[in-house]
Protein backbone atom coordinates (compact mmCIF):
# COMPACT_ATOMS: atom_id res chain seq x y z
CA UNK A 1 0.00 0.00 0.00
CA UNK A 2 2.42 2.14 0.76
CA UNK A 3 4.65 1.51 -2.35
CA UNK A 4 1.45 2.18 -4.54
CA UNK A 5 0.77 5.47 -2.27
CA UNK A 6 4.40 6.87 -3.57
CA UNK A 7 3.61 5.68 -6.96
CA UNK A 8 0.94 7.86 -7.02
CA UNK A 9 1.99 11.18 -5.42
CA UNK A 10 5.34 10.65 -7.84
CA UNK A 11 2.44 10.20 -10.98
CA UNK A 12 0.42 13.36 -9.76
CA UNK A 13 3.64 15.59 -9.20
CA UNK A 14 4.88 14.78 -12.79
CA UNK A 15 1.30 16.04 -14.18
CA UNK A 16 1.41 18.77 -12.47
CA UNK A 17 4.91 20.02 -13.52
CA UNK A 18 4.47 18.80 -16.87
CA UNK A 19 0.97 18.85 -18.16
CA UNK A 20 -0.71 22.05 -17.61
CA UNK A 21 -2.91 22.21 -20.32
CA UNK A 22 -4.91 19.72 -22.46
CA UNK A 23 -3.17 20.06 -26.20
CA UNK A 24 -5.12 18.85 -28.72
CA UNK A 25 -2.74 17.13 -31.69
CA UNK A 26 -4.14 19.76 -34.10
CA UNK A 27 -2.43 22.41 -32.00
CA UNK A 28 1.61 22.09 -32.45
CA UNK A 29 3.04 19.67 -29.87
CA UNK A 30 5.46 20.99 -26.80
CA UNK A 31 8.58 19.62 -27.33
CA UNK A 32 11.15 21.53 -25.74
CA UNK A 33 13.36 18.56 -25.20
CA UNK A 34 13.46 17.80 -29.03
CA UNK A 35 17.37 17.72 -29.44
CA UNK A 36 17.60 15.22 -26.58
CA UNK A 37 14.75 13.36 -28.09
CA UNK A 38 16.29 13.05 -31.04
CA UNK A 39 18.76 11.39 -29.52
CA UNK A 40 16.98 8.56 -27.64
CA UNK A 41 15.01 8.30 -30.95
CA UNK A 42 17.87 7.46 -33.15
CA UNK A 43 19.14 5.05 -30.17
CA UNK A 44 15.74 3.32 -30.52
CA UNK A 45 15.97 2.98 -33.88
CA UNK A 46 19.08 1.41 -33.88
CA UNK A 47 18.42 -1.05 -31.06
CA UNK A 48 15.23 -2.03 -33.41
CA UNK A 49 17.05 -2.06 -36.84
CA UNK A 50 19.83 -4.15 -35.40
CA UNK A 51 18.31 -6.23 -32.78
CA UNK A 52 14.69 -5.99 -32.12
CA UNK A 53 13.75 -5.90 -35.82
CA UNK A 54 15.84 -9.14 -36.79
CA UNK A 55 14.69 -11.55 -33.85
CA UNK A 56 10.91 -10.24 -34.62
CA UNK A 57 11.30 -11.54 -38.12
CA UNK A 58 13.01 -14.69 -37.47
CA UNK A 59 10.13 -15.36 -34.32
CA UNK A 60 7.28 -14.50 -37.05
CA UNK A 61 8.92 -17.18 -40.10
CA UNK A 62 9.45 -19.74 -36.96
CA UNK A 63 6.37 -19.29 -34.99
CA UNK A 64 2.69 -20.13 -36.85
CA UNK A 65 0.77 -17.71 -36.77
CA UNK A 66 -1.77 -19.46 -35.02
CA UNK A 67 0.46 -19.85 -31.88
CA UNK A 68 1.91 -16.23 -32.23
CA UNK A 69 -2.27 -15.12 -31.59
CA UNK A 70 -2.29 -17.38 -28.69
CA UNK A 71 0.21 -14.97 -26.96
CA UNK A 72 -1.21 -11.98 -28.03
CA UNK A 73 -4.50 -12.85 -26.46
CA UNK A 74 -2.17 -14.14 -23.40
CA UNK A 75 -0.75 -10.91 -22.88
CA UNK A 76 -3.65 -8.73 -23.68
CA UNK A 77 -5.64 -10.59 -20.76
CA UNK A 78 -2.99 -9.57 -18.84
CA UNK A 79 -3.37 -6.22 -19.23
CA UNK A 80 -7.17 -6.27 -18.29
CA UNK A 81 -7.12 -6.00 -14.67
CA UNK A 82 -4.99 -2.48 -15.72
CA UNK A 83 -8.14 -1.69 -18.54
CA UNK A 84 -10.64 -2.41 -15.85
CA UNK A 85 -9.10 -0.11 -13.03
CA UNK A 86 -9.01 2.55 -15.53
CA UNK A 87 -12.42 2.02 -16.26
CA UNK A 88 -13.77 2.75 -13.07
CA UNK A 89 -11.70 5.59 -12.69
CA UNK A 90 -13.08 7.58 -15.64
CA UNK A 91 -16.43 6.38 -14.47
CA UNK A 92 -17.38 3.96 -17.77
CA UNK A 93 -19.27 1.65 -15.91
CA UNK A 94 -21.05 -0.22 -18.22
CA UNK A 95 -17.30 -0.51 -19.81
CA UNK A 96 -16.22 -1.58 -16.53
CA UNK A 97 -18.74 -4.60 -16.78
CA UNK A 98 -18.03 -5.41 -20.25
CA UNK A 99 -14.27 -5.75 -19.53
CA UNK A 100 -14.95 -7.35 -16.03
CA UNK A 101 -16.76 -10.48 -17.78
CA UNK A 102 -14.86 -10.33 -20.98
CA UNK A 103 -11.74 -11.04 -18.40
CA UNK A 104 -13.37 -13.69 -16.21
CA UNK A 105 -14.55 -15.79 -19.40
CA UNK A 106 -11.25 -15.67 -21.27
CA UNK A 107 -9.15 -16.09 -17.67
CA UNK A 108 -11.47 -19.22 -17.63
CA UNK A 109 -12.92 -20.50 -20.58
CA UNK A 110 -10.56 -19.21 -22.91
CA UNK A 111 -7.59 -21.09 -20.80
CA UNK A 112 -5.86 -18.03 -18.98
CA UNK A 113 -6.68 -15.98 -22.20
CA UNK A 114 -4.84 -17.83 -24.78
CA UNK A 115 -7.70 -18.60 -26.55
CA UNK A 116 -10.14 -14.71 -26.95
CA UNK A 117 -13.58 -16.19 -26.33
CA UNK A 118 -15.18 -13.12 -24.98
CA UNK A 119 -15.22 -11.45 -28.68
CA UNK A 120 -17.55 -13.75 -30.28
CA UNK A 121 -19.79 -13.13 -27.27
CA UNK A 122 -20.38 -9.39 -28.26
CA UNK A 123 -17.64 -8.36 -25.18
CA UNK A 124 -15.28 -6.63 -27.34
CA UNK A 125 -11.66 -5.29 -26.47
CA UNK A 126 -11.06 -2.03 -24.73
CA UNK A 127 -7.49 -0.29 -23.77
CA UNK A 128 -7.17 2.01 -21.06
CA UNK A 129 -4.54 2.74 -19.26
CA UNK A 130 -3.57 5.79 -16.72
CA UNK A 131 -2.27 8.37 -18.98
CA UNK A 132 -6.32 8.14 -20.74
CA UNK A 133 -7.30 8.53 -17.41
CA UNK A 134 -5.60 11.39 -16.43
CA UNK A 135 -6.49 13.10 -19.53
CA UNK A 136 -9.93 12.35 -18.70
CA UNK A 137 -9.71 14.03 -15.32
CA UNK A 138 -8.33 17.04 -17.48
CA UNK A 139 -4.69 17.03 -16.86
CA UNK A 140 -2.99 18.14 -19.97
CA UNK A 141 -0.21 15.64 -22.54
CA UNK A 142 2.49 17.96 -21.37
CA UNK A 143 6.46 17.98 -22.88
CA UNK A 144 6.70 14.70 -25.67
CA UNK A 145 8.79 12.81 -24.21
CA UNK A 146 11.03 9.48 -26.10
CA UNK A 147 11.35 7.02 -23.76
CA UNK A 148 14.42 4.74 -23.84
CA UNK A 149 13.23 1.49 -25.54
CA UNK A 150 9.87 2.53 -25.21
CA UNK A 151 9.29 5.20 -27.77
CA UNK A 152 6.95 7.50 -27.67
CA UNK A 153 5.55 9.22 -24.64
CA UNK A 154 4.54 12.51 -22.95
CA UNK A 155 4.48 13.56 -19.22
CA UNK A 156 1.30 12.69 -18.70
CA UNK A 157 1.30 8.72 -20.13
CA UNK A 158 4.92 8.58 -18.64
CA UNK A 159 3.40 9.72 -15.49
CA UNK A 160 1.03 6.52 -15.16
CA UNK A 161 3.81 3.90 -16.35
CA UNK A 162 4.70 2.97 -12.49
CA UNK A 163 1.18 2.43 -11.35
CA UNK A 164 0.42 0.06 -14.53
CA UNK A 165 3.74 -1.51 -13.80
CA UNK A 166 2.55 -1.99 -10.17
CA UNK A 167 -0.13 -4.23 -11.42
CA UNK A 168 0.78 -6.13 -13.96
CA UNK A 169 1.85 -9.51 -12.83
CA UNK A 170 4.82 -9.95 -15.27
CA UNK A 171 6.40 -7.00 -13.39
CA UNK A 172 5.00 -7.94 -9.71
CA UNK A 173 6.71 -11.83 -10.35
CA UNK A 174 9.47 -12.54 -7.65
CA UNK A 175 10.84 -15.13 -10.20
CA UNK A 176 13.54 -13.28 -12.07
CA UNK A 177 14.00 -15.64 -14.70
CA UNK A 178 10.59 -15.83 -15.55
CA UNK A 179 10.14 -12.40 -15.19
CA UNK A 180 12.62 -11.62 -17.92
CA UNK A 181 11.66 -14.42 -20.23
CA UNK A 182 8.13 -13.61 -20.32
CA UNK A 183 8.75 -9.70 -20.94
CA UNK A 184 11.25 -11.10 -23.70
CA UNK A 185 8.25 -12.80 -25.49
CA UNK A 186 5.78 -9.84 -25.33
CA UNK A 187 8.14 -7.45 -26.30
CA UNK A 188 9.39 -9.86 -29.10
CA UNK A 189 5.46 -10.56 -29.71
CA UNK A 190 4.35 -7.06 -30.05
CA UNK A 191 7.37 -6.19 -32.54
CA UNK A 192 6.88 -9.06 -34.85
CA UNK A 193 2.74 -7.64 -34.98
CA UNK A 194 4.42 -4.18 -36.36
CA UNK A 195 6.50 -5.16 -38.39
CA UNK A 196 4.20 -3.90 -41.52
CA UNK A 197 3.63 -0.16 -39.70
CA UNK A 198 7.06 -0.13 -39.49
CA UNK A 199 7.60 -0.69 -43.11
CA UNK A 200 4.98 2.04 -43.58
CA UNK A 201 7.46 4.88 -41.58
CA UNK A 202 10.24 3.46 -43.18
CA UNK A 203 8.78 4.54 -47.02
CA UNK A 204 6.71 7.57 -46.31
CA UNK A 205 8.51 9.48 -43.45
CA UNK A 206 10.36 12.51 -44.50
CA UNK A 207 11.08 12.96 -40.95
CA UNK A 208 10.33 9.99 -38.89
CA UNK A 209 11.02 11.42 -35.50
CA UNK A 210 8.42 14.15 -36.73
CA UNK A 211 6.17 11.50 -38.40
CA UNK A 212 6.03 9.45 -35.24
CA UNK A 213 5.71 11.97 -32.78
CA UNK A 214 2.29 13.47 -34.44
CA UNK A 215 1.59 10.10 -35.02
CA UNK A 216 1.93 9.35 -31.71
CA UNK A 217 -0.29 12.15 -30.42
CA UNK A 218 -3.19 11.26 -33.02
CA UNK A 219 -3.08 7.93 -31.93
CA UNK A 220 -3.32 8.96 -28.05
CA UNK A 221 -5.99 11.69 -28.45
CA UNK A 222 -8.09 8.73 -30.48
CA UNK A 223 -7.68 6.60 -27.70
CA UNK A 224 -8.73 9.39 -24.85
CA UNK A 225 -11.99 9.61 -26.72
CA UNK A 226 -12.55 5.78 -27.51
CA UNK A 227 -12.38 6.32 -31.27
CA UNK A 228 -14.91 9.24 -31.38
CA UNK A 229 -12.78 12.91 -30.56
CA UNK A 230 -14.13 16.02 -31.02
CA UNK A 231 -14.06 17.69 -34.30
CA UNK A 232 -11.07 20.26 -34.91
CA UNK A 233 -12.55 24.17 -34.65
CA UNK A 234 -12.78 25.56 -37.60
CA UNK A 235 -10.07 27.95 -38.92
CA UNK A 236 -10.16 31.44 -38.00
CA UNK A 237 -9.58 33.52 -40.66
CA UNK A 238 -9.95 36.96 -38.85
CA UNK A 239 -11.66 40.31 -38.66
CA UNK A 240 -12.30 41.98 -41.99
CA UNK A 241 -13.01 45.01 -40.53
CA UNK A 242 -16.72 44.81 -41.10
CA UNK A 243 -17.67 42.13 -37.98
CA UNK A 244 -17.11 39.29 -40.42
CA UNK A 245 -14.93 36.41 -39.59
Amino acid sequence: MGRAFRLLVLAGLALVIGACAVRPPYEPADDPLQPMNRVIYKFNDKVDRYALKPIAKGYKKVVPHPLRTGVTNFFSNLKQPVVIVNDLLQGQVLQTGSDTSRFIWNSTVGLAGVLDVATPMGLPAHDEDFGQTFAVWGFGEGWYLVLPFLGPSTVRAAAGLPLEWELDPVYRTQRIALRNSANALRIVNTRANLLGASRILETAALDPYLYTREAYRQYRWNQIYNGNPPPPPPPDFGDDGNGVH
